[in-house]
């Protein structure tokens, strides 16, 4: 049997819409090996290019009500008018496959998952500034001129939990915010707590 060499660690980010998240994740799962990324549960409709069972798991609302209450969900919350949420399926298969589980959730899910799993790390992406914010979300052109204005309205009240997170990367420039980002996690994978079995295996090969 291969014996396991380290504790699986647990990365929440966070970020408000059009920061760059996304994109950072996409950057870490690229380039950083044994990384599980936590695929969401939502009740919205998909968007063009967004696949089944890799951007997002597309259920039904009476669906997604019938995993609340049987306790199928690590945390969860209707944003937008649509619910989210992280089955606890993904905890326990990044768990068994020994891999870092990577969770990309809203403020009010990274709390939950906190409570439920304080050793988690958590992450708060934010822009430079307001303006290029909203420059940002104009360019991309996935929503129109009065959603943008609801999505920056939902990123005032975001970014105010800043305090709540370990760390914070502001996205000015993506190489060196996705440099901070796996910083983090390759760091978080060198902690002691997180190499004790592999350690004792090392101290073991010196007993003659």
């Amino acid at each position: 049997m291969k014996m396991s060499q380290r504790k699986n660690n647990i990365f929440i980010i966070s970020a408000p819409s059009g920061a760059g998240k996304s994109t950072l994740i996409h950057l870490l799962l690229a380039q950083i090996p044994s990384l599980f990324f936590s695929i969401s549960h939502t009740t919205r409709a998909a968007r063009p290019g967004e696949r089944e069972g890799v951007d997002y798991f597309f259920i039904s609302q009476e669906k997604f009500e019938e995993m609340i209450h049987t306790n199928q969900f690590l945390e969860w919350a209707k944003v937008h008018g649509s619910y989210y949420g992280t089955s606890r399926e993904m905890l326990e298969r990044s768990a068994s496959d020994g891999r870092d589980l990577i969770l990309d959730i809203d403020v009010q899910g990274a709390a939950q998952v906190r409570k439920a799993l304080p050793q988690a790390l958590s992450v708060f992406i934010l822009p430079p500034s307001y303006e290029i914010l909203r420059s940002r979300l104009m360019q991309r052109q996935k929503d129109s001129a009065e959603q943008v204005e609801k999505r920056l309205v939902a990123a005032r009240k975001e970014i105010e939990h800043w305090r709540e997170y370990e760390y914070i990367v502001i996205n000015e420039d993506l190489n060196e915010a996705f440099e901070s980002l796996s910083s983090l996690v390759r760091g978080q994978r060198l902690r002691r707590e997180n190499l004790e079995e592999r350690i004792e295996n090392i101290l073991k090969s010196f007993i003659i």
